[in-house]
């Protein structure tokens, strides 16, 4: 493997598996995908321009691929054996206060349209600049900036229309 391949793509992985993660919502689909892309990537190394930007080339690829799939998902139900489960999934967090307000974030973003939750991943999680970002979504700059604002503006209303997390006194006790 070429080493210039090697040192322009390695640094890149978290931030790839941190946006398949948020695109699929699930830790083995999300680890497929980013392999698959890493894959595709090497593959067509040769095809990249050189003095094009690798990491929007990247996210490109890892972009197009969750699309296909979160496409073809929507077509068919994902049938899980209950032994191949995530144990995290079957398990219920704490209810902490942060945990809470994570957890309402993350239902929030969920609601969003795909095309703004993309959007608002790559530029605000990613920070990946509004001219990268309208290459990996291969939409004009101004159709980038237009989605980031609409999705801020329903993430905020989302988030201020969940109602917050209150327990009854009865469940609030003290310990001696």
């Amino acid at each position: 493997m070429d080493h210039e391949m090697v040192r322009l793509i390695e640094p890149l992985i978290p931030a790839l598996r941190r946006y398949a993660r948020a695109l699929m919502r699930e830790r083995a689909a999300a680890d497929d995908l980013v392999q698959d892309c890493l894959e595709r990537a090497i593959g067509r190394w040769h095809q990249r321009r050189a003095d094009g930007d690798t990491r929007a080339w990247i996210f490109t690829i890892l972009h197009n691929l969750a699309m296909t799939r979160l496409r073809r998902t929507a077509r068919r139900p994902v049938h899980v054996a209950l032994d191949d489960a995530d144990a995290a999934n079957l398990s219920q967090a704490g209810a902490q206060e942060e945990g809470l307000r994570h957890r309402e974030l993350l239902a929030a973003l969920a609601k969003l349209p795909d095309e703004q939750r993309t959007v608002l991943l790559l530029v605000t999680v990613e920070e990946l600049s509004y001219a990268e970002a309208a290459r990996v979504l291969e939409v004009p700059i101004g159709t980038v900036m237009s989605r980031l604002s609409r999705a801020r503006e329903r993430l905020a209303r989302l988030i201020s229309a969940e109602p917050q997390a209150s327990f009854p006194p009865s469940y609030l006790r003290s310990v001696k």
